[in-house]
């Protein structure tokens, strides 16, 4: 991986868009509450600008919040909505003038440049299910029932003179918190009030179980040993591990010991998958030599697949599937039987080893007091054999 890719990163355009939600957010909260120290620009910033550019700075962190979730599982639609908050971040910055906005500021303008270099790689796109269509369109539909009809009825209202006081009726009504501020003053108001209250009420409850349900559906599937795609989503020159046997375990131990170095797993063993979700390491339970997983595992960004089962012919699959998706990825597998080490050579492995042969040769090699350097002259006679 390119020095430059490995310090602006995918996660670091994801951290950055992450922080900046994060300080236009408390930014935003401080201006609200006029708790700021002001800046060398502040005698050319109306109050009143200052004060409403916090309010609508805090709005854009909570939406920047939503494109960093969007960009962790490397939608479009995140990058694109990213990439405008990020200058409107500054900008509300910039007219915020205070000391506390500064950082702001400057973290939007760092922030760009890295989202900019990885564009490429958010390329998922967003299509929203028929359900969570309708229900957004539910939601819209109530609110604007709600907004137009106690608007049209202001006259019969206490306090609601704008489009403005009607949808903060209409919302503190949806939200079943009735301040009691805004009261309806005739028969015909109140009737209209208890239709919007239904009708927000079950808009709101639908959405919120269209996005709740997912979540839940995660969480089974954790429980289960059936990782969720996020975890996959942004692999970046990792090593894939496909499928799962005796040498899982001392493979994942030398990955480990490797700092930076991202690893994932696929399996069709449920029971291995659970144990290693336990231990975080990412991990699909599925069948390894078919391509639907391993597109979800990134297989054209792995730097290294490792097929290392107690099954040569399910590693021959695996690693037909594995170099059909990724013609240049390093392939290198352990055989079970000697006499298979040029069929997976065949398959498409750039290297076979025989973990039998090779403990054979260095237990001779102990047993006759050998010293080390011959161990490691018989591993590379067993890699090279492998790879002739």
């Amino acid at each position: 991986m390119e020095r430059t890719r490995e310090w602006v990163s995918v996660r670091a355009s994801v951290a950055l868009t992450f922080a900046v939600a994060l300080l236009s957010i408390v930014v935003g909260l401080l201006h609200i509450s006029g708790f700021s120290v002001q800046g060398p620009l502040s005698p050319y910033i109306p109050e009143i600008v200052r004060r409403t550019v916090g309010f609508t700075g805090t709005i854009t962190g909570f939406t920047m919040l939503g494109s960093g979730f969007a960009l962790r599982r490397g939608y479009r639609v995140g990058w694109r909505s990213a990439a405008v908050l990020l200058p409107l971040t500054a900008i509300q910055g910039l007219l915020q003038v205070s000391v506390f906005s500064l950082p702001l500021v400057v973290l939007s303008l760092v922030s760009a440049p890295a989202l900019v270099i990885n564009r490429g790689r958010f390329d998922r796109q967003f299509s929203p299910s028929p359900t969570q269509l309708a229900a957004a369109a539910a939601l819209a539909a109530a609110i604007s029932y709600g907004t137009l009809g106690s608007y049209a009825l202001r006259d019969e209202f206490g306090s609601v003179d704008t489009l403005v006081d009607a949808f903060y009726f209409t919302v503190v009504t949806a939200s079943t918190v009735g301040y009691g501020d805004v009261t309806p003053g005739t028969q015909i108001a109140k009737l209209f009030v208890l239709s919007s209250l239904v009708m927000n009420v079950a808009a709101f409850a639908v959405a919120l179980g269209v996005l709740l349900t997912p979540a839940i559906e995660a969480q089974l599937s954790k429980a289960l040993g059936k990782m969720t795609e996020k975890q996959f989503d942004l692999l970046d020159g990792h090593v894939l591990v496909l499928g799962t046997g005796d040498l899982t375990e001392p493979i994942l131990e030398e990955l480990a010991k490797r700092d930076g170095v991202e690893h994932a797993v696929v399996t069709t063993d449920e029971t291995a998958a659970r144990r290693l979700d336990e231990r975080s390491v990412p991990v699909l339970t599925a069948d390894p030599s078919d391509v639907e997983p391993l597109h979800r595992a990134h297989i054209e960004d792995a730097r290294a697949v490792v097929v290392a089962t107690d099954d040569d012919a399910r590693d021959a699959l695996a690693i037909l599937t594995a170099r059909q998706l990724n013609p240049d990825v390093r392939i290198v597998a352990a055989v079970t039987q000697r006499e298979n080490i040029d069929k997976l050579r065949r398959a498409g492995a750039d290297q076979v080893i025989s973990p039998a042969t090779l403990g054979g040769h260095i237990l001779i090699d102990c047993a006759f007091g050998d010293n080390g350097d011959s161990i490691g002259e018989i591993a590379d006679d067993a890699f090279d054999s492998g790879s002739e």
